[in-house]
């Protein structure tokens, strides 16, 4: 089971780095590998999921092991959630400025050229 996951981890990383290293890809392509990667992270946590829930597999590990992966996971997973707000709120500046556009392009489609608009 470990040795497949393992082989089955390493492909993806590999295909990752062959996305990252490719300079010409185009929205969609960029659209793609994002989600391939997101795809990638996915899996590894229930990976970790699946082994942090099972008292069989973590008595195995040492107080010292698991402090330092309770660390790094820490460490990279702040990082991760810090760069989602930033992301999130590119996104909802983005979102509300379409919907604004979005709402006046109806509103002028819906006024006829000659028609006048009263308060």
């Amino acid at each position: 089971m470990s040795e497949g996951w393992i082989q089955a981890s390493e492909r993806a990383l590999e295909q990752i780095k062959k996305m990252c290293e490719r300079k010409d890809m185009d929205r969609l392509e960029l659209v793609q590998s994002m989600r391939f990667i997101l795809m990638a992270l996915h899996r590894s946590l229930l990976g970790w999921m699946n082994w942090v829930n099972n008292p069989d597999i973590m008595v195995a590990f040492t107080k010292d092991e698991l402090a330092e992966m309770n660390k790094r996971l820490a460490e990279f997973v702040q990082e991760f959630i810090k760069y989602d707000i930033e992301v999130t709120k590119q996104g909802a500046r983005k979102s509300s400025m379409s919907l604004e556009a979005r709402r006046e392009a109806e509103e002028r489609a819906r006024r006829e050229p000659g028609e006048t608009f009263y308060i």
